[in-house]
């Protein structure tokens, strides 16, 4: 065992960081969806042994892609996949609503999660509580039993009605409980606030705009300041809780057309957040009441209609303080997909490549991870072999006020052959530890995320080919908020 000595360098920080090929911080994350059991578990009614296999397999499969975050749906329908007092367990886990699986699947999330470096953001729903109003799966414990002025039903769908305060106060209390009770990097939204348009249905919230108007004479005006409000709560509650907790957003990839609003972009999509959805994702951004936004840029480059280039391009400008983060549909990667450009991973590297290229973006989002199992080395070669060759650590929110991580401490090594044993205890603050390793003689640059050998929750890690005659370890404490301690030598 050596003694250890704290390395007088401090990290280098390169000016711009989407300037490195790879970049040390880059988002790389994975949709997990559970709706309709998308991504996991594959069905209701496993055994908890098979779904746990099959969360880790998930994890697993992701990691070997060099991803670093989740993205896991917690609530899809009004429903748990955690411990709440508020709302049943979901019935997409064992088929039943309100029977709990004999494990937690979100603190299984957060450990395996971290096991492997990986940050998780849990996925709510605001506003849908049943997909399909034809199959009886509420639990007679549900809140729509209670309640059920505060619900409505638009085409086959039930929702909470959003014009009302109580739906805004219920569902801030489930948020508050989440951040209060789970270590999380952030809440996430996607783009499900008002649902999209049935052609000649209108969503039937008349009576709420009669009763709660707040002075408002146009709907669509109320309609948006009550997505609004419930952002705006949101953000508070998080805030009052833990406040290094992130607050993200997944819109939708157009805001508005430029046909209808000089600051949108120049497309013609056929729905966009603003006249449809009634999410006002730039006063959000403009407000600090989200972190970050990450809009589901679904097509190729060079669409006619949603061009991707055209759309990075304009969220980017349109950044207002916020992290950026591309979402990207790989899901549309098929060797027979009607759009010739979806025929080959290459539309998702030139994507990758083009966020990279525009240092106002912070990285990218994927939707979802099972496509990332299904096409297998078909996706992950020409992906591995150069964007995601290396790790990468998750980029610092602008709006969090960061905590500052004390390096670990008694970091020592047990060495047997070429085997290896890091092992060391967790300093104030620490949360997540990225372990280096440097050829012998050059522990120069901890900005290179070449550098990066492994990043774990884990207080151990065993290197089983360590080379020491080659090479030398370090390691650093990142906390909650992706903040990184100054290095220690093993």
């Amino acid at each position: 065992m050596k003694t250890l000595k704290i390395l007088i360098l401090v990290l280098l920080i390169q000016a711009n960081l989407f300037g490195q090929q790879p970049p040390k911080r880059e988002m790389r994350a994975a949709w997990i969806s559970t709706v309709d059991n998308i991504d996991w578990p594959s069905k209701p009614g496993l055994s908890d042994k098979v779904m746990k296999a099959e969360m880790i397999a998930i994890l697993d499969n992701l990691r070997s892609y060099n991803l670093n975050t989740v993205i896991f749906q917690i609530r899809p329908t009004a429903d748990a996949y955690y411990k709440s007092t508020k709302e049943p367990a979901s019935h997409w886990i064992t088929g039943t609503q309100g029977v709990a699986p004999g494990f937690d699947p979100l603190q299984l999330m957060i450990d395996e999660a971290g096991k492997r470096g990986m940050s998780v953001h849990v996925w709510l729903n605001p506003y849908r509580v049943q997909k399909d109003t034809t199959k009886d799966v509420l639990a007679k414990t549900h809140l729509y039993f209670k309640k059920p002025e505060l619900f409505l039903t638009y085409g086959k769908t039930r929702y909470f009605n959003p014009g009302y305060k109580e739906t805004r106060d219920f569902v801030a209390s489930v948020v508050g409980e989440i951040v209060r009770n789970y270590d999380i990097q952030a809440i996430h939204m996607d783009d499900y606030f008002y649902p999209y348009r049935i052609a000649g249905q209108e969503f039937p919230d008349e009576v709420a705009f009669a009763k709660e108007p707040r002075q408002f004479k146009d709907k669509d005006d109320w309609r948006r300041d009550n997505v609004d409000l419930i952002i705006k709560q949101i953000r508070d509650t998080i805030i009052a809780n833990k406040p290094e907790v992130e607050f993200g957003i997944s819109p939708f990839g157009v805001w508005r057309n430029i046909a209808k609003d000089s600051e949108g972009s120049n497309t013609t999509a056929g729905a966009t957040n603003y006249d449809d959805l009634y999410a006002n994702v730039l006063k959000w951004q403009k407000e600090n009441w989200i972190d970050y936004v990450t809009p589901q840029i679904y097509w190729h480059i060079g669409f006619d209609r949603a061009n991707f280039e055209v759309l990075a391009k304009w969220w980017a400008k349109h950044k207002y303080g916020t992290n950026v983060y591309v979402g990207h549909g790989v899901y549309k990667l098929s060797k027979t997909a009607n759009e010739v450009e979806w025929r080959s991973p290459d539309q998702i590297v030139k994507q990758i490549e083009m966020v990279r290229s525009l240092p106002l973006l912070d990285g990218s989002m994927y939707f979802t991870a099972n496509n990332f199992l299904k096409k297998g080395d078909t996706l992950r070669k020409p992906i591995i072999e150069k964007e995601y060759k290396y790790i990468a650590l998750t980029p610092e929110a602008n709006r969090i006020t960061r905590i500052t991580p004390q390096p670990p401490i008694n970091a020592t090594i047990a060495k047997s052959g070429d085997k290896g044993l890091l092992t060391w205890k967790a300093g104030l603050n620490n949360k997540k530890y990225v372990i280096y390793r440097f050829s012998k003689g050059k522990i120069t640059d901890f900005s290179s995320s070449e550098n990066i050998y492994y990043v774990t929750t884990a207080t151990k890690l065993e290197v089983p080919n360590a080379n020491f005659d080659k090479y030398i370890y370090a390691i650093t404490a990142l906390s909650t908020t992706q903040t990184e301690s100054i290095p220690i030598q093993f």
